[in-house]
């Protein structure tokens, strides 16, 4: 094999990156929230490490992510297509294309919620920040991330899922 075998590609079409494996990494109760949601994750197949870029798809009803706030991680969303409604613990707003939200490290809480009848797609973008944790204020979840890149859930009393 040669060296342009194995190395990323220069450029692809984003919506024929491959999904992710793996609907998401909550435990349960929560995982299975999740079904409505397509990661393609498009930064990975190019090799970066310091930020993830995914392009999102959320069918109706469909969720981004359990509400959240991260302690040490940014994170940035561009709607391309459709419209979700942005739930945050400040309150909601509906976007449409070429909007955009941004949620810096121990700010607000927030998800995307589908409510429409049509398919959600958009770009989000986080940076990666070793020693990062996840609170979830309606959820009985907390999430740490480790140094090999993995997510650790535990209730809110420390247990482990």
């Amino acid at each position: 094999m040669t060296d342009d075998e194995q190395a990323p590609p220069l450029a692809i079409s984003a919506a024929d990156a491959p999904q992710n494996a793996k609907k998401s990494n909550y435990p349960e109760p929560f995982f299975s929230r999740m079904s409505g949601r397509i990661k393609r994750p498009l930064g990975n197949l190019f090799g970066l490490g310091n930020f993830g870029v995914n392009l999102t798809t959320l069918s109706p009803g469909g969720e981004s992510a359990l509400l959240h706030r991260h302690s040490k991680q940014d994170e940035f969303i561009y709607i391309l297509s459709g419209e979700p409604t942005l739930v945050t613990d400040r309150g909601e707003i509906a976007l449409t294309p070429g909007m955009c939200a941004g949620f810096p490290a121990a700010g607000g809480a927030h998800q995307l919620v589908n409510r429409s009848a049509a398919d959600v797609v958009y770009l989000e973008i986080g940076d990666r920040t070793a020693g990062d944790e996840c609170t979830y204020p309606h959820d009985d979840l907390m999430a740490a991330f480790g140094p090999g890149g993995q997510w650790a859930f535990t209730r809110k009393d420390g247990t482990r899922y």
